[in-house]
């Protein structure tokens, strides 16, 4: 089964298997790919950041994977409902300088018929690592 067969209502085996769809696209840095798993109207919250339409998603993925070197992802669902999906992840990457990050906390996402995300919310809090520190590989 992949990401465009699973749609709404949600169980709580599909919404599994649709957040470990996202989290391999991601790992897999194929921002084609990640960006059609959203409507065209998108919106999104991103820290600060407010995103809107699959363009501005696709140049804000190219921008982030450019910067965040070596990023590797781990989604796990957190609570779902009919169209609703809400996880918890961290990511760790290195920037240009070699200093190592890691990034937590959760997404939530509302999806329309089509099973595509119409909303995606998400807070996220960064701290500084050490390379030894890693955990998500």
């Amino acid at each position: 089964m992949n990401y465009h067969d699973i749609k709404p209502p949600f169980t709580k085996e599909t919404a599994e298997l649709k957040v470990q769809l996202v989290e391999d696209a991601c790992n897999e840095l194929d921002v084609e790919k990640v960006t059609l798993m959203f409507s065209e109207n998108s919106e999104w919250r991103n820290r600060i950041e407010y995103i809107s339409g699959r363009e501005e998603i696709k140049e804000f993925l190219e921008n982030k994977w450019a910067n965040e070197l070596e990023y590797k992802l781990k989604k796990r669902l957190w609570a779902h409902t009919e169209n609703r999906i809400s996880v918890w992840f961290e990511y760790e990457f290195q920037d240009s300088e070699g200093y190592w990050y890691r990034a937590m906390g959760n997404e939530n996402w509302e999806f329309d018929a089509d099973g595509l995300v119409t909303k995606r919310y998400a807070c996220i809090n960064d701290m500084p690592i050490n390379e030894m520190e890693r955990r998500v590989f």
